[in-house]
């Protein structure tokens, strides 16, 4: 059931955010549960080689190259699920921290 709860909480985020930032359009809220479900798997099994591999990057710019690896990832996703449609690069930054603050308020309210 936490699972059901937090899928859907991850979509309504992706679907919100999509509706405030212009550069970002998803066409519905499946393609948003969808987009919730891609971007979940692209970050647990791509992202942490990822990381690895762009560490000294990382520590080079003080943390801040993992802005734009979120923002090529969700690109990626945008390539991957018809439906979900990024702008570019400055829309993916965006869609990353406004994603982050729409999802933790909502994780807030479906708190047990």
């Amino acid at each position: 059931m936490k699972l059901v709860v937090k899928l859907l909480v991850n979509g309504l985020s992706v679907f919100v955010t999509a509706h405030i930032l212009p550069g970002v359009y998803v066409a519905d809220f499946p393609t948003a549960i969808v987009v919730a479900v891609v971007l979940g798997v692209v970050n647990v099994f791509l992202k942490p080689v990822l990381v690895f591999l762009t560490l000294p990057l990382t520590i080079l710019t003080f943390g801040l190259f993992q802005v734009i690896l979120n923002a090529l990832l969700i690109l990626l996703v945008s390539s991957l699920v018809p439906g979900f449609s990024v702008s570019g690069l400055f829309w993916a930054v965006l869609f990353s921290c406004v994603i982050f603050l729409v999802g933790g308020f909502l994780r807030l309210l479906t708190k047990d």
